[in-house]
């Protein structure tokens, strides 16, 4: 966001504290997403209006602006090889014992992109999108898809997730178990099959 934030030169339209913007933009994408995932809005919408509320809270009224942030942003996010600490190590030891897969929400383009350019393509076997799948997360029928498209039955699988309940509970609620990587270490009154604050930790279980 922060490229997106010079390369717009945001501070000239009014917009002159980067961490205001970024936030407002965090609380109108994740307003979306959940109305993605409902069925309420189509992936296009979401792309652009998530662009489009933050510039209006900013009292900026441009399509044009917010198309064109959108179209950017998805060329810039993919590009991006930060990883949180201990990714590589934990996801080449898994590797190693265990298929992998991604069950992902996020778009198909994008999501590939994402694995090529962090270096962790390799180590994945499926990628399974909304798209493909024609569910969405926390939805039953995508982990069903997945394990049809894997061979897998429900009891070799599990799921490992930062996102509580679209992640963890959906895949519990088709009978996996899974792992709630939970750094923060927010509260919450469910019983999961694992927890972890550290990646590292997912070491200790697999």
């Amino acid at each position: 966001m922060w490229q997106l934030y010079q390369r717009f030169d945001l501070a000239k339209r009014g917009i002159d504290d980067f961490e205001v913007f970024y936030t407002v933009y965090k609380e109108h994408n994740e307003k979306l997403w959940t109305r993605f995932r409902k069925g309420f809005i189509k992936r296009e919408e979401l792309r652009w209006k998530r662009m489009w509320h933050t510039l209006i809270d900013f009292k900026i009224g441009d399509t044009k602006i917010a198309n064109e942030l959108s179209s950017a942003y998805l060329e810039i996010l993919p590009t991006q090889r930060f990883l949180i600490p201990d990714a590589q190590e934990v996801v080449v030891y898994c590797s190693r014992k265990y298929q992998l897969h991604v069950i992902t929400n996020g778009f198909e383009t994008t999501q590939r992109q994402k694995l090529y350019y962090c270096g962790l393509s390799s180590y994945f076997n499926q990628l399974i999108t909304s798209e493909k799948s024609n569910s969405i997360k926390p939805k039953k029928e995508i982990f069903e898809f997945a394990q049809k498209l894997t061979g897998a039955r429900p009891e070799d699988c599990l799921m490992i997730g930062d996102a509580l309940e679209i992640d963890v509970l959906g895949a519990m609620n088709a009978g996996w178990d899974a792992v709630y990587f939970n750094p923060e270490q927010l509260a919450h009154a469910h019983k999961i099959t694992h927890e972890i604050a550290t990646l590292k930790s997912l070491l200790n279980i697999l």
